[in-house]
């Protein structure tokens, strides 16, 4: 996967990571592309503004996505999907150990990305759904210097709640699914606990999931 497509893919799983509280102030009304192109603006135009985001201070990161990200993203229904069929015989502890080991993994694979952004811009496309549908796919386009990134949100809306992501479409490559294969790996030799000592592991190879 190219060095650019690793850009848009953090841009993407951060989502509004590194929102101002000032720009949170999308209604649960608020359209899901809508809600899309204001995150993705604010994120590229903050991470140019600040320094410890674009140096992949992993500190800095993690405490903005604490804060920020969990609004916007089913986190834990995309850790279900990532995990598969196992994540049904995982106790409570488990799950949460694994949603925080995933997290950990991606702030930790794709931080030093966040020192290439430069001058991307996202572009919505026009979204097809009907007004009462509640998951849609809202089409987007990174674009910047060389060809357009296509990448492709997936979100759901459940009653009284706002748009949430929970998968995503990096040049026809869909996030959960290919992590999953790999997850399947270290599920089959060591179980729920080896998986989340797996993602734990600093030297775990998320970068060999994502490549096409």
């Amino acid at each position: 996967m190219q060095r650019r497509t690793l850009i848009t893919l953090l841009a993407a799983l951060t989502g509004g990571a590194v929102l101002p509280t000032w720009a949170q102030t999308g209604s649960k009304d608020e359209a899901p592309d809508a809600l899309i192109k204001r995150l993705s603006t604010d994120l590229l135009e903050l991470v140019k503004k600040d320094p410890a985001l674009k140096k992949g201070d992993l500190a800095r990161i993690s405490e903005v996505v604490d804060r920020e990200v969990i609004p916007y993203v089913n986190f834990r229904k995309m850790t279900s999907a990532a995990v598969g069929p196992q994540w049904r015989q995982a106790s409570e502890a488990q799950r949460e150990q694994l949603q925080q080991a995933f997290k950990g993994m991606l702030i930790r694979t794709y931080a030093g990305a966040l020192a290439q952004v430069s001058d991307q811009k996202v572009v919505v496309k026009p979204l097809r759904a009907a007004p009462g549908d509640t998951d849609v796919l809202v089409r987007t386009e990174v674009r910047g210097k060389g060809e357009p990134v296509a990448l492709d949100f997936r979100l759901e809306k459940k009653p009284g709640e706002g748009w949430k992501i929970y998968n995503l479409n990096v040049l026809g490559i869909w996030m959960v699914e290919t992590y999953r294969t790999q997850f399947a790996q270290e599920l089959n030799q060591g179980g729920i606990d080896g998986l989340i000592q797996a993602l734990s592991s600093r030297s775990f190879d998320a970068t060999a999931a994502a490549k096409p």
